[in-house]
């Protein structure tokens, strides 16, 4: 490609830029996300308090799966959960701990993995 083909189909893309970037500075969805923000951010200096705060605040859990991840020391890896799934037409049963598992592969196969994480007890 020719510089000045770069250079114009850049041009272009440019102009497309701007005027999307127009067409947004003149969304009302967008200015009240910005004022929303803006609202909150200073509500939030006025009494001190960080977003970290506000996520413990909001949802606990958040914040207890984040220290669970980050406790466990270096080159160690978290142990897994045991999954339990439950066929519902035959009503086997499979425990385990990994999605590596024999008979979760041939029903996998056989009704889906959608289905078959639906059958999660």
């Amino acid at each position: 490609m020719s510089k000045l083909a770069e250079f114009k189909a850049l041009e272009a893309q440019l102009a497309a830029q701007l005027k999307q970037l127009d067409h947004l500075k003149n969304d009302g969805e967008l200015k009240r996300e910005i004022e929303f923000e803006e609202k909150l951010r200073a509500l939030l200096a006025e009494y001190g308090f960080s977003l970290k705060n506000i996520i413990s605040i909001l949802d606990p859990q958040a914040r207890t799966s984040v220290a669970v991840a980050v406790s466990v020391p270096q080159g160690q890896r978290r142990k897994r959960q045991l999954k339990v799934y439950k066929n519902p037409e035959t009503g086997e049963v499979v425990e385990t701990k990994g999605g590596n598992h024999k008979v979760l592969k041939v029903w996998k196969e056989k009704y889906g993995a959608e289905t078959v994480e639906g059958w999660l007890q």
